[in-house]
């Protein structure tokens, strides 16, 4: 939530190709989705201090490494960041990291599967489902 708890505010990443999206990565041997999301929220975004609200869904795309087709499934949680202290830090092969108000994440987010689900934490939120 922003400061003033009026509107639901969305951390975005800016990839190496000038894309926002959510932070997100691979899962390690021994790690659930949720232990995964976790990781690579500190990892990616440098917040620690952060509590899983929900799982939301899960997104399959394709992306093209070198000469294959690279099939893949993204499980996709809600997390609350607990430390509004707490100052996202990007990784070296990123573009930018910055809080979006809702309307503006929807608007600056590349990918149609996360806005939707997006939308779907947004209805939990107001309806005090997390």
């Amino acid at each position: 939530m922003s400061a003033d708890g009026k509107d639901i505010e969305i951390l975005l990443i800016q990839d190496s190709k000038n894309r926002w999206t959510i932070p997100k990565g691979h899962i390690e041997p021994g790690e659930t989705a949720k232990q995964t999301a976790i990781r690579e929220i500190g990892e990616e975004a440098g917040l620690y201090h952060i509590k899983v609200l929900g799982w939301l869904g899960k997104i399959n795309f394709k992306y093209r490494r070198l000469d294959q087709l690279v099939l893949m499934t993204t499980q996709i949680y809600l997390v609350h960041s607990l430390d509004n202290t707490e100052t996202p830090t990007k990784e070296k092969w990123m573009k930018g990291i910055k809080w979006f108000k809702f309307t503006d994440a929807l608007d600056a987010i590349e990918y149609e599967d996360i806005e939707k689900l997006m939308l779907i934490a947004k209805k939990k939120i107001r309806a005090g489902e997390v």
